[in-house]
């Protein structure tokens, strides 16, 4: 692991990691969760700081396709894209080229996103038995390929990426001729996650693998992703594995602080330490009120429960705080449970106030 005192001392600042015309700086990236990288996930992780580009939650493109045709509304997954900083991505997925395409098209010129990014990484059986989309068509490198160019052609000059696999399972380790097919289309930048689509993410990511992929391309850059618990992790993987950037995702549902932390370590200084205990209860109940502006409050509580049991990931007493937060139906007993048994710091005493310090309506 790198030693967080000494990074400035023996390495320079990594270089922007270029995607097209876009430029990510710092090359650590915010990983796009179906479920959880919502708008006001991204604002939490925006307020913090570090993360070079930010991704929306996967779309399916044949949803959004059907929600603009017969109601002219948008998947409420692009809550916020409008309007919100860049630069951003939005993942996407089917596994129709000209689906792809239409949606990809309405991206970049109607909600003028920076990057349109495709998914073909998802192990989930929903999108890859049943839809035969996602990482089910790493078996066909081909196919991904017309998919890529066909979604560039489209998106008429905003980069185009995508997110791959190793494969759809070991004895089906495609990475390497998809990520040429990528190439050959005209991507503008492949990451790649270090596990095979049947492993789900049990067992380690294979950064070895990723570096082989790396060195396969020679024209887009690439990105690697997987296991990258801290931000120590994320700095030893971009300077250890060949890649031009990294990106960070499940710990960072837990620590949306992890990106300003490597980012910070980058630049060869001390990275700011974790949040107190009670600092981190005070994040928890801002990005509640931010869900509950959006979805209201009786929906914002039941979507508010995973990202609660994400945050306690790790922590003393968490398993408790999960059971109960999980059960949660109201405001009130979600912010009871967030003041009484959120952990807490050493000495702090829990206080009927401390209710006051979300905004949210009564």
């Amino acid at each position: 692991m790198t030693d967080p005192t000494t990074a400035h001392a023996t390495h320079a600042p990594p270089a922007p990691l270029h995607i097209g015309p876009v430029v990510v700086d710092p090359p650590v990236l915010q990983a796009p969760m179906a479920g959880y990288t919502n708008y006001a996930y991204r604002q939490v992780v925006r307020e913090f700081g570090g993360a070079g580009l930010l991704a929306t939650e996967m779309i399916a493109a044949r949803s959004a396709q059907w929600l603009e045709t017969h109601r002219g509304e948008h998947p409420d997954r692009l809550w916020g894209v409008h309007d919100e900083p860049r630069p951003l991505a939005v993942q996407m997925w089917d596994n129709d080229p000209d689906n792809l395409a239409q949606v990809g098209r309405r991206l970049a010129t109607e909600f003028r996103v920076s990057v349109v990014d495709l998914n073909f990484g998802c192990p989930v059986r929903q999108v890859t038995e049943k839809a035969h989309s996602g990482s089910w068509l790493l078996r066909d490198p081909d196919r991904v390929g017309t998919i890529v160019r066909r979604v560039v052609e489209a998106c008429d000059g905003v980069p185009v990426t995508a997110k791959i696999r190793l494969g759809c399972a070991d004895n089906c380790r495609t990475a390497i001729e998809v990520a040429q097919r990528v190439e050959e289309a005209g991507a503008s930048c492949l990451t790649v996650h270090g596990r095979v689509a049947a492993q789900f993410f049990t067992g380690e990511a294979d950064w070895e693998a990723i570096a082989a992929v790396k060195r396969s391309v020679s024209r887009i850059p690439v990105v690697g992703n997987g296991d990258i618990d801290s931000a120590e992790t994320a700095v030893m993987r971009l300077r250890t594995s060949g890649v031009d950037g990294v990106m960070i995702a499940r710990e960072a549902l837990a620590r949306p602080w992890i990106f300003a932390q490597a980012a910070a370590l980058l630049r060869g200084e001390t990275p700011p330490p974790d949040p107190t205990l009670d600092e981190q209860r005070e994040i928890v109940l801002h990005h509640y009120d931010l869900v509950c502006r959006r979805f209201g409050v009786d929906q914002g509580t039941l979507l508010m429960r995973k990202f609660a049991c994400s945050y306690a990931q790790g922590l003393p007493g968490a398993r408790d705080f999960r059971g109960r937060v999980s059960r949660v139906t109201t405001q009130e007993e979600f912010l009871d449970v967030m003041r009484t048994n959120f952990p807490r710091s050493p000495n702090a005493q829990a206080s009927p106030g401390q209710r006051a310090c979300t905004s949210l309506p009564a």
